[in-house]
């Protein structure tokens, strides 16, 4: 699979695939670069898998649609939204956030990321700015 595929593999995928075996998408060494909402975090390994575990807690199903995915190399960039339904709502789904990220695929998993990410606004969504592209 070449890394375009692993990544959107990796976007496809619901929490519960992820959750289930990290290893699957992420490099054992992989590193995560994220300016959120929140500030800048690093995310290591052990970090992705306790960030994973605390979202699966809170979400029933999270849903990735992707906008554009462009690939240059071992290097893959995305502009995507995320979708959740909350475990104490599971008949809505909202929007969470919008986010561009560039990933380095390393022996065909995740293994460099640098991501930024804003809160979902329903502006955006309404001028079908991040309508998916058919690619």
């Amino acid at each position: 699979m070449d890394s375009k595929g692993v990544v959107q593999n990796y976007y496809n995928s619901n929490i519960e695939e992820i959750t289930g075996d990290l290893n699957t998408f992420f490099h054992e060494d992989c590193c995560l670069h994220w300016n959120s909402s929140k500030g800048f975090l690093v995310l290591g390994f052990k970090e992705l898998e306790t960030f994973f575990n605390d979202l699966s807690s809170s979400y029933k199903q999270i849903r990735t649609e992707i906008s554009h995915l462009l690939q240059e190399g071992n290097l893959v960039t995305t502009r995507y939204t995320t979708y959740g339904n909350t475990i104490e709502n599971e008949d809505e789904e909202i929007a969470l956030a919008h986010y561009m990220s560039i990933w380095e695929v390393k022996e065909g998993k995740l293994y460099k990321g640098y991501e930024i990410s804003q809160l979902a606004d329903d502006y955006a969504l309404k001028i079908n700015s991040f309508a998916e592209i058919k690619i």
